[in-house]
C-alpha cells in the first residue's frame, strides 16, 4: 500500500517506519531539521529491543502524497484546517485519511473538507518522542483503536486495522471512535496542562501531593463535562481508569511538555480549549482547568524562552 504521513514528527515516524518495514511504500512528510537529518542519513527509530534503520521518501512538497492510497493525518490541531486545504485538490478521490491526531474536533474539520466517507479516526497510546532530527525514540506499550465516521467506510476500515495489525502494532476496530478519543482526551486534560506548565513528567506529577490533588481537580471537571456532553461512563471508573493508567506512563514527558521545550506552539486549545468552551455551552464550573487554560493560552501567545531572552 502506498502510505503518507502527513506530519511526520515523533508518531508519524514511529508508525511510518513499521509500516514501511512491513513492506509498505511509505512518504513521509516533514520540515525543518528533522527532515534534513532523515534526508542525509535515513530515519532511526529506537524501540525497547531494536534500533530500526529507515531509508525512506523524505520530502517537504505535499505533491510527493499524490499517489497514497492512505494518509496518516498527524499534524498538530492547530494546523489541521491549513494542511487539510493543501492536500484536498492533491490526493486521488479514494484516498483514506486517519487522523492520529490529539483532541476530538479534528474529525469534523477533516469531515468539512474530504467528506465523512473518507475519514477514518484513531485513538493512539504510545510513549514516542524525537530525540534529535533524525532519531526517534519509543518506550512503554503501544496500542491503536481506530474506528470510521461513516458506516459505509466499515469495510475499508477493517482493511487498515489489519493493515496495522500485520505490521506487527497492537491495533483494534471500534465502533465508537468518538467515544475513545473522549477517554483519551481525559487522560491528556488530566496531565498535559500541568507538565507543560511545570516541566514535570507524569510520575513526579504523580508523587506530589499539591500538583496530584490539582491533576484530580482537572480530571474530575472534565469527566463531568464528557457526561453532560453525552458520553455514557462510569465517573468513578473512569478516574480510577486514568490515574491507574497514569502509573505505566511515570517516565513520559507529555506531548504538551515536549513542544513547550522546543519552542513550538502547544496544542492548547484541542486538548483544554475544547473543553473549557463545551463547559461553557453547558453550564458546567470547571475552575481548575479554566486556570490551567488560561495560563497555558498566556504562555503560547507569548513564548517564554522570548520573555527571558529580553529578561
Amino acid at each position: 500500500m502506498k502510505i503518507g504521513i502527513a506530519g511526520a514528527g515523533a508518531l508519524g515516524c514511529f508508525f511510518g517506519a513499521l509500516l514501511q518495514e512491513a513492506g509498505h511504500q511509505v512518504t513521509f512528510l516533514a520540515r525543518g531539521n528533522h527532515l534534513d537529518a532523515m534526508k542525509k542519513q535515513g530515519l532511526f527509530v529506537k524501540k525497547e529491543d531494536e534500533v530500526l534503520h529507515i531509508r525512506g521518501t523524505f520530502t517537504e512538497n505535499l505533491n510527493d502524497l499524490l499517489e497514497s492510497e492512505l494518509i496518516l493525518f498527524c499534524v498538530k490541531s492547530h494546523d489541521t484546517k491549513e494542511m487539510a486545504r493543501e492536500l484536498l485538490p492533491l490526493v486521488k478521490k479514494d484516498t483514506l485519511i486517519l487522523t492520529l491526531q490529539n483532541g476530538i474536533d479534528n474529525e469534523e474539520l477533516l469531515c468539512e473538507v474530504f467528506g465523512s466517507k473518507r475519514i477514518l479516526s484513531c485513538a493512539t497510546y504510545v510513549q514516542a518522542s524525537i530525540e534529535e532530527p533524525g532519531k526517534v525514540c519509543q518506550h512503554g506499550r503501544v496500542k491503536m483503536v481506530i474506528g470510521e465516521l461513516d458506516h459505509l467506510t466499515n469495510e475499508a476500515c477493517s482493511i487498515i486495522v489489519k493493515t496495522f495489525q500485520q505490521a506487527g502494532i497492537n491495533t483494534m476496530h471500534t465502533s465508537n471512535i468518538l467515544g475513545k478519543k473522549w477517554n483519551k482526551l481525559l487522560w491528556n486534560v488530566t496531565f498535559n496542562p500541568l507538565s507543560a506548565i511545570t516541566t514535570a513528567k507524569v510520575g513526579e506529577i504523580l508523587d506530589d501531593k499539591n500538583l496530584r490533588g490539582t491533576a484530580e481537580s482537572i480530571c474530575k471537571e472534565a469527566i463531568e463535562v464528557a457526561s453532560k456532553v453525552g458520553m455514557f461512563l462510569d465517573k468513578d471508573k473512569t478516574f480510577s481508569t486514568i490515574f491507574a493508567n497514569a502509573e505505566f506512563a511515570r517516565d513520559h514527558q507529555t506531548s504538551m511538555l515536549q513542544d513547550r521545550l522546543k519552542g513550538k506552539s502547544m496544542e492548547v486549545e484541542s486538548m483544554c480549549g475544547v473543553i473549557v468552551r463545551k463547559a461553557i455551552e453547558l453550564k458546567v464550573e470547571v475552575p481548575t482547568l479554566q486556570t490551567a487554560y488560561s495560563i497555558l493560552h498566556f504562555m503560547n501567545e507569548k513564548p517564554q524562552t522570548d520573555r527571558l531572552i529580553r529578561l
